[in-house]
């Protein structure tokens, strides 16, 4: 591994942060443990980090064994974890549920961003307690700028596809509500009836998707775990 400045210790501790401790690298490691495995995908998953610096951690993480990268026929590059960075997935969801029980919900909720809320809200969406049928889902946060109030959760034959802008399908469900609200339900800090009865959330549409929202919406992954602060 080259020098970056890293620690100068032996110690297994100090060689593994200079692998995952760089900014933004445990991050782009809990995308590929989520499945993700093209760069624009990736993208998606963090998306305050630029092209190049991702780029960038990317060959980091293949020297290190970390990943490796398979060019396709058609020209396209895939990344997927070794044995090595499946091995890390326990470390990062410790990561996960560590801050879900010791980071003040207040702390977290000043973080808020529409498009990794959405990607997430996509990926953790169970298609099975919605019709059987195409169901097109709009969210909309009036606080946000234009270009960022409006998205499109399109459920197509069990598969998902996030819309930034409008896919011309008819709306099924129409829910509105402030981005701080959508984010603590997704992170189980509230449900969705609390938010609605208070008059937090607004859901106009369908009444079989609307009453069964809080299960075919789920909540991220470290939501289960309990918290030690409020």
């Amino acid at each position: 591994m080259e020098d970056r400045g890293g620690y100068w210790q032996f110690c297994p501790v100090a060689m593994t942060a200079e692998i995952l401790c760089t900014r933004w690298t445990t991050l782009v490691i809990r995308e590929l443990l989520c499945g993700t495995t093209h760069f624009n995908e990736l993208r998606r998953g963090v998306p305050r980090m630029s092209p190049a610096l991702l780029s960038k951690r990317l060959k980091e993480l293949e020297r290190a064994g970390v990943i490796h990268a398979t060019r396709n026929t058609n020209g396209s590059t895939e990344y997927h974890l070794t044995e090595a960075g499946e091995e890390l997935r326990p470390l990062i969801l410790g990561f996960g549920f560590w801050g879900q029980r010791w980071i003040e919900s207040r702390l977290s909720l000043k973080n808020l961003d529409p498009s990794l809320l959405m990607w997430d809200m996509r990926r953790h969406l169970s298609p099975q307690p919605l019709p059987p049928k195409r169901c097109t889902i709009q969210f909309r946060y009036p606080e946000l700028q234009p270009a960022q109030q409006n998205w499109w959760l399109v459920v197509d034959a069990g598969a998902v596809d996030l819309c930034g802008f409008d896919p011309g399908f008819e709306i099924d469900l129409l829910v509105t509500g402030s981005l701080r609200s959508m984010t603590a339900i997704w992170m189980g800090l509230t449900a969705v009836r609390k938010e609605v009865e208070a008059g937090r959330l607004e859901i106009d549409g369908d009444p079989r998707i609307a009453q069964a929202m809080q299960q075919w919406l789920g909540l991220s992954p470290f939501a289960p775990g309990p918290r030690r602060v409020s």
